[in-house]
Order: C-alpha cells, then sequence, then structure tokens
C-alpha cells in the first residue's frame, strides 16, 4: 500500500482509538466495544491478504476501514440524532459482505447474484438477532446495552438498507471488483 494511503489508514486507526477513550470518558459500553471491534476490523484486508493469496487494492483497505469509523462515530451520537446514519452504515456493510461472496463466487466460476443477497440477507438477520438478543441481556441484567434496538421499523429499515447493499455489489461487482474476481494462475 503507497504511503499516503498507509497515512491515511493510521489516521482512521487513530480516529478509532479516540473514539475508544471519549467512550471510556463517557463511560459508554458500547462506544468503547464498537472502537475496539473497528479498530480490530482495520487489520482484516490485511487478514485477508495473507490467508486468501489475494492482493487488495489501497481503496479497498480504506474502504473497510471508513465502515469500521463510521460505525464506531456513530456511537457517540450520529446513530439516534442523524436519521440516515443507520442506512449508510448498514448498506455500507453490506456491501463489503456481498462483495466478498460476490468475489469468491467469481472465483469458482458460480453465479453471485443469489449467493450476495442470500450472504447479506442471513447476515443482516443475523445482526439483527444478535443485536436484539444483547438489548434484552443487558436490560435483564440492568446495565447499558453494546448496541441497541429501535424497535421493529428500524430492524425492517436496516434489512432494506442490507439488500440495498447487496444490489450495488450486484450492479457494480463486475467493474469494482473483477480484479478479485479472476484467479492469478
Amino acid at each position: 500500500m503507497p504511503p499516503d494511503e498507509r497515512a491515511i489508514e493510521r489516521t482512521i486507526r487513530y480516529g478509532l482509538v479516540a473514539v475508544f477513550v471519549l467512550g471510556l470518558r463517557r463511560r459508554d459500553p458500547g462506544t468503547v466495544v464498537n472502537a475496539a471491534v473497528g479498530v480490530v476490523g482495520t487489520y482484516l484486508t490485511e487478514f485477508v491478504e495473507r490467508t486468501c493469496g489475494v492482493t487488495l487494492e489501497p481503496w479497498h483497505h480504506l474502504y473497510v476501514d471508513t465502515a469500521m469509523i463510521t460505525h464506531a462515530v456513530g456511537m457517540l451520537g450520529p446513530y439516534d440524532d442523524i436519521r440516515w446514519w443507520d442506512h449508510v452504515t448498514h448498506t455500507h456493510s453490506a456491501t463489503i459482505l456481498g462483495g466478498a461472496v460476490f468475489a469468491i463466487c467469481r472465483r469458482t466460476g458460480r453465479d453471485p447474484g443469489p449467493r450476495v443477497v442470500a450472504a447479506v440477507a442471513c447476515g443482516g438477520l443475523l445482526w439483527e438477532l444478535v443485536e436484539y438478543a444483547i438489548h434484552v441481556g443487558a436490560d435483564q441484567i440492568g446495565v447499558e446495552p453494546i448496541l441497541v434496538n429501535y424497535g421493529k421499523r428500524d430492524t425492517l429499515l436496516d434489512l432494506l438498507f442490507d439488500l440495498v447493499g447487496a444490489a450495488l455489489v450486484l450492479v457494480l461487482g463486475d467493474r469494482v471488483l473483477g480484479d478479485l474476481a479472476t484467479t492469478d494462475a
């Protein structure tokens, strides 16, 4: 990765550490956990490169990193105060999962369409169930939940925007992921 992209990646990681510290100061476990997971998530692309033997473009790294920072920053207030923030983060995350499935399907000669939609839909449903379980569990033991469930309408909107992300991958996948979709052999 070129030095300027590394500097951006480092800046995002520092931003996540700042969100982590702010979460500690606010005594907000949701912010702390989301920032910590975000820092770990910024290493996901490097892990994929090493374990799968692929070379990702610098923008792939930054795309995943920006998902991490927008989720963590969202915990500081944008999820509550900016109506569209949650929609953007769900769409962004869905494109990452969908993009990975798309590239794998193309590399293995399979039709990515149904697999991308299925993976994103199942991933979204699983996320919503985990979010709900954490919220219920936190309520039962009397602590602040690290993820917040805003009700049925929010869950349906989250799933809708997950599917928007899947659709974006299917429409743009060959154009933006073509280099990952072919084998190097």
